[in-house]
């Protein structure tokens, strides 16, 4: 598989009921500025449950706790939760998520970050369970921006398919992510698509699916 496939694969699917389901998606982006800090910090939650897992069991266990789960359940009590909705990492990730609740007016916090690029590396210092990958999911759910790269494991095996890239990284270090996600954003312009836009079909040519 060459580029050029990858580039008339995407021009069909812009002009297929897909394009239609991305559009929505963006729109849904961009429309959660208007959400309280409450909603924020459960898709900041939702992103701290992806790591190593599928963006299903994230839904289905942030759907199952809402904020109020997230934002208040004792430890013993967010363990057990997670563990009955199928969550594997439940002990390691519910201590994730209750250190994470003294930042829960998240979005008030990045209200003063100029650039998207500053407010994720704050993202990564500051909340344990987050990498470039999920901080970078976070900022795109939440509508902060649609120019930073979700590098997850469908995304990066079709670049290599289509041989946007020449091998697929062992470890995604800092530097590495940022140079693969300086391919993608140039692939994006090329196909004049957001790094956002480019993500949610990317994914769907691996899964069938548009989810988030």
């Amino acid at each position: 598989m060459t580029k050029e496939e990858l580039v008339l694969r995407l021009e069909a699917l812009k002009r297929s009921d897909v394009g239609e389901i991305v559009k929505k998606k963006m729109e849904e982006f961009r429309s959660f500025s208007e959400k309280p800090d409450e909603e924020w910090f459960s898709e900041l939650c939702f992103c701290i449950l992806t790591a190593n897992s599928s963006a299903k069991v994230g839904i289905k266990v942030q759907m199952g706790l809402g904020w109020e789960g997230f934002l208040n359940l004792p430890r013993k009590s967010l363990i057990k939760k997670l563990k009955e909705l199928g969550y594997r990492f439940y002990n390691r990730r519910a201590e994730y998520i209750i250190e994470a609740r003294k930042f829960w007016k998240i979005k008030n916090l990045l209200k003063d970050f100029k650039k998207a690029e500053d407010a994720r590396e704050w993202l990564v210092e500051k909340i344990r369970g987050l990498g470039y990958k999920e901080a970078s999911h976070f900022l795109r759910n939440v509508g902060y921006t649609n120019n930073l790269a979700i590098l997850d494991r469908h995304v990066l095996k079709t670049l290599y398919e289509y041989k946007l890239v020449s091998k697929l990284p062992k470890n995604l270090t800092r530097k590495t992510y940022l140079n693969l996600e300086m391919i993608l954003r140039k692939f994006a312009k090329e196909v004049c698509l957001t790094v956002a836009e480019l993500d949610l079909y990317l994914w769907y040519l691996k899964t069938g699916t548009v989810l988030k």
